[in-house]
């Protein structure tokens, strides 16, 4: 149960996969072709990879394991790819830290503020504001591909909230944040945070059940400092008693703002299923309740056991450690014994729950639990409690099975329901158990499938082989916590690759899923007023009943098999070209690199705008077209070929992303079911209730109702979701439909971008077939060209008014414009070095350029280098002094 906690900057990447969990292979004898580098051009004799990390052909980067005397276990990677050149050596850090000098100077230590949470991670729109919704999805970041990327850091500690105390639940958790409170080398109170913020960096933390993960990240030349800062927090933190009221009050919002979360809510209901005692059933958030009132209460020094928490678990030989910066490995080895040499190590044995296998074996949890769920939201959870998996990561048997069960293609469980949609409506339950079940027998009878296993062991090893480089600090924390799993030559493979097909290890797995043994928790706003149980932390309402005893005899027997149930043909959508093609675009400044590839188009048709009915109906056609290619474009899907369909303001935006060998075959197909469009009656009713849903949802969330009057007042001609409501309510009728699509087609605009591994005359071939908590966060727009700048904060509104939190935006202007006025040239200088580092930060792959690209397309500019002026323009009027009249408005 996991709760992400402190959040700075750009925040942090999900939770790693678990063993059996992850996306797996190469083959059994690729490993010897996918060593760790050696050889790369840069690199001395001493500075070479670990050969025995099996790594990907493609990751440029080098790697070497360490173990210090204190027991910490580390992971170095040294990474020199970008526009130097895979294995060029670059500037040095001294070198960046004169030019940097020169452009601008350092900023005071004071003048950097508090803290990271406000930064660009919660920006929920880029500076072009757009009508167009998957702009502001995308977020094109601002940056150049010529310099270099992030450095980052990230630690896990093999201890989490299952071993919180009884008597202090979620403490954990609440250490997790107390150890940011300074340290006794840097006392400054969020100071780490304030260093990261003016240096470009970012930090975050959470807490799992059994591992705490820590991770930041910061410009490569200010990376030595900041890793000896950060890792005070497990040599020697200040954890000031003063500060536990107030970071106590920062974990309890947590709490509060997840507690509308219906996902929590149903893990926390699931946890309380647990046997007594055992930790699953464990309240690992914590609040102001388990962590202040209650040990007051049963005087209990909180503090004191704070302290005792971080002395038993924070010690070095539970800790993983991965470092990722473009320094030698031997510079990184250095600082890393250098700094980390000081944590503390105990003594004292790993916390080990391997003798509690079994939460679950309890009459309680072959139930059928009925939920209201806080969102009108329907869902059916089927779970099975199986023993722990980890031991057979190569094989991943759980992998194989919940890729079965999750196949949306023909003769799935999904396509299945597709088709039985009007009789579902009044049989679901039932009726999606029971072909659940049924699939499973299926898979039981048939055993395992090696055609299917290597189908699947291919698509993996084909991502793997081919993977586009991630950001340094989502890396590094996946990896870190991998370390705490995998053996060393697994490092970066075992979350991902399946190895070795093992039948017998699949059907232990397989036997398990009986209906007998699975745990029924159904969510509907109908159970409202029949749950009259209550879960203790989130306040769920739920009741529990046996399952039906007609289901329990149907299921009990040798009960049929489903004749539409069968398993997936073979996919026709793997790739298996992969050669690079040579560039016939001489005026190209891209060479190709990659063999993944982009194909983007905009279908434009002013019939789109003409009313709020017409703009209805174009959201009906493009769900409807998405439906329809649901079932006929999975395989595509599972095969690394990614496709959306968006319903933008003025047309139908199409993007595709994947190998290139086998795009152009999933485009065909999309523009074949959109030229051929079609539905049934049955089909569109289903949408136009769901696009009223969504049309009301949009109109109960303030941010969306806000944006969309803000564009009423700026933009000459736009329908309100109001209007579309109204329109979708009045009853519109499948006759309706098929004439705007008519209408549609007879009148329509394309303009496309196709990037990547593709030749100029493919790409014209392609073109032609076409034919927690709050956030506070400032924006730059330019809506329809009217320039603006607006605060926004969304907050608790138990805790704070609207007109409350307006007035303290309007504090925050008066007192930014005269912060603003007074600013030195010096302090100016600073802020501007500093954005054009951002704009100079390379891309970690070529779907951040395309995503530039494809603003400049949709928005009609084309300046597709306006990274490069923007820059220049900055480093032109770098010594420009501020006007002193300057003053921000809303």
């Amino acid at each position: 149960m996991p709760q992400t906690s402190k959040s700075s900057g750009a925040g942090a990447a999900s939770p790693a996969s678990a063993p059996d969990q992850g996306e797996p292979p190469p083959p059994e004898g690729a490993r010897a072709q996918v060593a760790a580098g050696d050889g790369e051009e840069g690199a001395t004799v001493d500075d070479q990879g670990d050969p025995e990390i099996v790594k990907s052909p493609s990751d440029p980067k080098r790697y070497r394991y360490i173990e210090l005397s204190n027991g910490l276990r580390a992971l170095l990677i040294s990474d020199f790819s970008g526009a130097d050149g895979e294995g060029g050596n670059g500037e040095s850090a001294e070198q960046e830290e004169e030019q940097e000098e020169e452009e601008g100077g350092e900023e005071d230590e004071g003048d950097s503020g508090e803290g990271s949470e406000e930064e660009e991670g919660d920006r929920a729109e880029e500076e072009q504001d757009s009508d167009f919704e998957e702009l502001e999805e995308e977020n094109p970041v601002k940056k150049k591909k010529s310099s270099e990327k992030q450095a980052a850091a990230a630690l896990c500690i093999g201890v989490g909230s299952f071993s919180d105390p009884d008597e202090l639940p979620g403490l954990a958790h609440f250490l997790e944040h107390m150890v940011f409170m300074g340290s006794e080398k840097y006392p400054a109170e969020n100071g780490f945070d304030a260093f990261l913020k003016k240096h470009g960096g970012s930090d975050n933390a959470s807490t799992d059940c059994e591992r705490t993960i820590f991770q930041f990240d910061v410009q490569r030349k200010h990376f030595r400092d900041a890793l000896d800062r950060w890792a005070q927090f497990f040599i020697c933190p200040l954890m000031i008693e003063d500060a536990v009221d107030r970071e106590v009050e920062a974990v309890d919002s947590e709490f509060q703002l997840a507690r509308p979360s219906d996902s929590h809510r149903k893990e926390m209901l699931f946890g309380s299923l647990a046997k007594p005692g055992h930790p699953m059933s464990k309240f690992c958030w914590g609040n102001a309740q388990t962590l202040k009132h209650e040990p007051r209460e049963k005087q209990i020094n909180s503090y004191e056991r704070l302290r005792d928490f971080w002395r038993r678990y924070y010690s070095a030989q539970y800790m993983t450690l991965t470092v990722q910066s473009k320094e030698t490995l031997d510079t990184l080895e250095e600082w890393v014994r250098e700094i980390f040499i000081r944590v503390p190590n105990n003594g004292e044995p790993r916390p080990d729950f391997s003798h509690l296998q079994q939460p679950f074996d309890t009459p309680a949890f072959n139930k059928l639990y009925r939920v209201v769920p806080v969102r009108k939201v329907h869902a059916l959870t089927i779970s099975w409690a199986v023993p722990p998996q980890g031991k057979h990561y190569r094989v991943k048997p759980l992998h194989y099975i919940s890729w079965l069960i999750g196949h949306e293609g023909t003769g799935s469980i999904l396509s299945l329901l597709r088709k039985k949609y009007e009789y579902m409506l009044t049989h679901t339950q039932k009726c999606v158990v029971h072909f659940v079940f049924q699939y499973l027998k299926m898979l039981q009878t048939l055993g395992p499938q090696q055609r299917i296993y290597e189908e699947i062991q291919k698509i993996e090893a084909n991502e793997f082989h081919y993977q586009e480089q991630t950001d340094p600090i989502e890396f590094v924390e996946n990896i870190c916590e991998n370390m705490q799993l995998f053996p060393k030559q697994d490092f970066l493979t075992g979350d991902q690759l399946m190895f070795k097909y093992d039948p017998q290890v699949i059907n232990a797995a397989l036997s398990l899923l009986k209906p007998d043994r699975a745990n029924l928790l159904l969510l509907s706003p109908e159970n409202e007023g029949c749950c009259l149980l209550k879960e203790k932390w989130f306040g769920t309402c739920y009741s529990v009943e046996d399952i039906p005893e007609e289901w329990a005899e149907r299921w009990a027997g040798d009960f049929e098999l489903n004749p539409e149930l069968h398993l997936p043909a073979e996919n026709k959508f793997i790739a298996t070209d992969f050669t690079l093609k040579t560039s016939d675009c001489p005026d190209t400044e891209y060479p190709l690199e990659t063999v993944s590839s982009y194909i983007r188009f905009h279908l434009i048709s002013p019939m789109i705008q003409k009313s709020p009915e017409n703009l209805v109906l174009f959201d009906l056609f493009v769900n409807i077209l998405a439906h329809n290619l649901a079932e006929p474009a999975y395989e595509a899907d599972v095969a690394q070929l990614e496709y959306k369909l968006v319903a933008g303001e003025h047309g139908l935006m199409i993007r595709l992303k994947g190998f290139n060998h086998k795009l152009p075959l999933l485009l065909h197909l999309i523009v074949d079911k959109l030229a051929d469009f079609s539905t049934e009656p049955s089909v569109f009713t289903m949408f136009s209730e769901q696009l009223k849903k969504t049309y009301f949802n949009i109109l109960i969330k303030p941010d969306r109702l806000g944006k969309d009057i803000r564009l009423q007042i700026l933009e000459h001609c736009r329908w309100s979701v109001i209007q579309k409501y109204r329109a979708v309510s009045k009853g519109l009728t499948v006759d309706d439909l098929m004439t705007f699509v008519r209408g549609l087609k007879a009148e329509l605009y394309a303009e496309g971008l196709v990037q990547g591994n593709f030749t100029s005359a493919v790409r014209h071939t392609h073109t032609d077939f076409l034919t927690s908590r709050y956030q506070v966060y400032p924006t730059c727009r330019n809506t329809s060209g009217v320039l603006g700048f607006s605060v926004t904060v969304e907050t608790q509104a138990t805790k704070f008014s609207s007109e409350f939190v307006e007035a303290k935006i309007e504090e925050f202007l008066v007192s930014f414009g005269e912060c603003l006025s007074g600013l030195s040239d010096e302090a100016f200088g600073t802020q501007v070095t500093a954005l054009i580092k951002l704009k100079e930060c390379e891309d970690a792959h070529l779907g951040e350029e395309v995503d530039r690209n494809w603003f400049e397309v949709v928005t009609q500019q084309y300046v597709f280098d306006r990274l490069n002026k923007e820059v220049t323009l900055m480093l032109l009027h770098l010594h420009v002094t501020l006007p002193t009249s300057t003053h921000p408005s809303t």
